[in-house]
């Protein structure tokens, strides 16, 4: 990465930073309607207000990131989609980078994409109320250990992100979850052992979770691959700044079979095998898939 790279990256992520400034205090006052008109109507229509400002948010970044980046983007799989569908979003994890590139090609195609975020984040200064406002699903997950200390937790993480869930039926909604749960490098690869070329191993469990917690919402999966010029930085600064001059990105849309959200992932063994497999095979093609660009 070049200096050139280093600084027109570093303008993208100060025009980003105004553009947050300018549009939190907006989004943060239809966030307060929020909390004073609690019933469903108010806070249906109050959504969709924050969700069109986040959107807002989004198109400006988009429109800086192309400025500074001049990325060509080579993009398939996207003609088919529908803003009144409810998707699952997964996605190869390299960078931080992956957020925005998700973010460019989803952005009014689909319902706005949203993440399960650990409960702790709440507390996160600015982004913490945004994500709040925005109806993203906040999560606390207890280990077997808590568990063990206190058996009236078990279930205890999975029946409060599903209430959070409750109003997603309301209106459709997108809801990203990085499969391998972490960006993709050398070093975890090799740690893993992973059978994939390309791929960190899958935590199907995640996306078990997600399922079971959406009761049912969520039949569409909208599997994502990025794939980045080979040998390029993967940073968000040097997507920002053009490190990166081609982003292919293939996106498949898949039916989630009716199984797979009704399930027992902790407790059910016949269940987690299953499950596991069919996220198995979807990272297998994946990486066939990655695999095969590669070599072009």
């Amino acid at each position: 990465m070049t200096f050139w790279h280093k600084i027109r990256g570093s303008l993208a992520l100060l025009g980003i930073v105004l553009n947050t400034l300018i549009l939190c205090p907006v989004l943060f006052f239809f966030a307060l309607l929020k909390l004073v008109f609690p019933f469903d109507a108010a806070q249906v229509g109050l959504s969709k207000v924050l969700v069109f400002i986040a959107e807002t948010w989004i198109g400006i970044n988009n429109g800086i990131a192309a400025l500074t980046s001049q990325t060509r983007w080579n993009i398939t799989g996207m003609e088919s989609l529908d803003r009144n569908q409810w998707y699952l979003v997964t996605c190869n994890h390299q960078t931080w980078a992956d957020i925005l590139v998700l973010q460019k090609i989803s952005n009014r195609r689909i319902p706005f994409l949203k993440f399960f975020l650990k409960q702790e984040l709440i507390k996160v200064p600015i982004l913490g109320l945004a994500w709040w406002a925005l109806d993203f699903p906040f999560m606390k997950r207890y280990t077997k250990d808590e568990i063990a200390r206190d058996p009236s937790l078990k279930g205890k993480d999975l029946e409060t992100t599903r209430k959070a869930c409750e109003k997603f039926a309301y209106f459709p909604t997108s809801v990203m979850n990085f499969f391998e749960g972490t960006r993709f490098d050398a070093k975890k690869h090799a740690s893993q052992a992973s059978p994939y070329q390309y791929l960190l191993k899958p935590k199907a469990g995640g996306a078990a979770f997600t399922l079971n917690a959406m009761s049912g919402h969520l039949r569409n999966l909208l599997d994502v691959t990025i794939i980045y010029p080979p040998g390029a930085p993967r940073s968000l600064l040097a997507y920002l700044g053009g490190a990166m001059p081609v982003v292919d990105v293939i996106v498949q849309q898949r039916v989630i079979p009716a199984w797979a959200s009704e399930g027992d992932y902790e407790s059910d063994p016949e269940f987690r095998a299953r499950f596991q497999q069919w996220i198995g095979d979807l990272w297998d093609e994946k990486d066939a898939l990655i695999a095969s660009r590669m070599k072009q």
